[in-house]
């Protein structure tokens, strides 16, 4: 059957956009590297209408479909399991801007554009798309909306639910529902679009979509504080929000056992500081006025907090390059992890006003239970998500730590269940996590779950084993 389901393929988009053997292995393993699928073939259509008549063959001859990006996932969402028996359909080739609107403020585009391409051609117009991420070079519009991306900004301007206004996707019975309005008001209705953003494509294919722009800031200004606990960036936080209001864009905390490992692995990058201090805070102002009102603002917003007593030291920076590098020393921390060795991720959520207390806690059962384990903990203090990651101790291997991954995904998440949290933030769920979040939803939750993705890919061949 595969011969002849590949040469209908190829007939659909082309034998050169049909990819077997080993030509496949860079869209097989995942972004760590730490998993490595199969597939009958990667099937790379040029547009919407191409994707809609590839789900229907895939439809007839009951063939599993894994959409994939720019596979930058980190929970084995966008790479197919071991079987073999499924295509991943690539969306690299769905990459054109399709339309600006700057006087209503959006952008059409296809989900295969990169992420980086939408914030430039956005700024070619004068406008913003403020979805920021490290891997912004890299990843795809259709895999920001499959799982509700975050990033930096968030605290200013919301994920990519409150990102996007219209979507068109491919259904798993090959229909196209074009849902591409830019309306920020239409109560016409179940809200459809909320349906596929975060569903990892399990439920459909994300094909283009209208995402909100804004007005470029007349100023931003960075700048980082050193603190002596996780508690003082709370109170920091509070601070900056009641006297800087819309203007604070970001603000991210980082230990400073992040940053040596940045400055192990980097060293052309340094800390601003004199001395170190155990937590930072790197912060962001966009202002819409000018760089005095942003600059009076910090300044009001450093008083405020000395005379609180939120913070050890602050340094602003004073040019673009100071700026480039307290933003490098941030974005580069999941790097230096990587080269410093393997890990165990966590991407959590949690009322911001429980993470002091939560790093506390689980910080020390952690190192009951395996005494010496490296913390490397940083994320988007603003919006409640904690990338709480743990390292083998100084001297243990890789790969004997990482066999305890399981009992100590076990500490975190129960943790983090205890605070009403969630243990996927902005990666998803993927396959890694699929099995582990029964344990935190209640059965209600998951059969609703189930219940829509049986309304809606009967036959489940929308990324089978992701999520449910």
């Amino acid at each position: 059957m595969s011969n002849a389901f590949l040469s209908r393929c190829s007939a659909v988009i082309g034998a050169d956009h049909v990819i077997t053997g080993s030509a496949m292995a860079a869209y097989l393993t995942d972004w760590r590297g730490r998993y490595t699928g199969n597939a009958l073939a990667v099937l790379k259509p040029a547009n919407t209408n191409e994707v809609a008549e590839l789900v229907r063959l895939c439809l007839e001859t009951k063939t599993p479909i894994v959409p994939q990006g720019g596979n930058t996932g980190l929970v084995l969402g966008s790479v197919p399991d071991q079987t073999g028996n499924a295509v991943v359909l690539l969306l690299s080739r769905l990459n054109k801007i399709q339309a600006i609107d700057t006087q209503n403020n959006t952008i059409t585009v296809g989900a295969g554009c990169l992420l980086q391409q939408v914030q430039e051609y956005a700024a070619s117009h004068q406008r913003l798309f403020p979805l920021s991420l490290a891997s912004e070079g890299s990843c795809t519009i259709g895999g920001n909306l499959s799982t509700n991306a975050g990033g930096t900004a968030v605290l200013r301007y919301g994920n990519m639910r409150e990102l996007t206004l219209g979507l068109e996707v491919v259904t798993a019975a090959g229909e196209i529902w074009n849902g591409l309005r830019g309306l920020r008001k239409d109560n016409t209705g179940y809200d459809l679009r909320q349906l596929f953003i975060g569903a990892e494509g399990t439920l459909g294919i994300i094909t283009a979509a209208v995402l909100k722009l804004y007005d470029q800031p007349r100023a931003k200004i960075t700048a980082m504080f050193a603190l002596e606990n996780p508690q003082q960036a709370v109170h920091l936080l509070s601070s900056a929000q009641q006297r800087c209001g819309a203007s604070l864009t970001g603000f991210e905390l980082m230990s400073d056992f992040c940053l040596q490992l940045v400055q192990k692995h980097f060293k052309n990058l340094s800390l601003p500081f004199a001395q170190r201090h155990p937590q930072y805070v790197l912060l962001e102002l966009s202002d819409s006025e000018s760089e005095q009102h942003a600059m009076a603002s910090l300044e009001a917003l450093v008083e405020i907090a000395t005379e609180k007593n939120c913070l050890a030291d602050a340094v602003v920076a004073s040019s673009l390059a100071q700026s480039k590098t307290m933003w490098q020393l941030r974005e580069h921390i999941s790097q230096a992890q990587a080269t410093e060795g393997k890990n165990i991720k966590h991407d959590i959520a949690l009322p911001v006003s429980h993470i002091p207390q939560f790093i506390t806690e689980t910080d020390a059962a952690l190192q009951i239970a395996y005494a010496g384990c490296r913390m490397v903990t940083f994320g988007h203090l603003g919006d409640g998500n904690l990338h709480y990651n743990v390292s083998a101790p100084e001297g243990e291997s890789d790969d004997a730590f990482l066999k305890n991954q399981s009992a100590i995904n076990l500490i975190v998440h129960d943790h983090v269940h205890k605070y009403n949290g969630s243990i996927s933030a902005e990666h998803g769920l993927g396959a890694l996590k699929r099995d582990e979040i029964k344990r935190y939803k209640s059965s209600t939750e998951m059969l609703m779950m189930s219940a829509i993705k049986h309304a809606l890919d009967p036959h489940n061949l929308m990324n089978p084993g992701k999520i449910l």
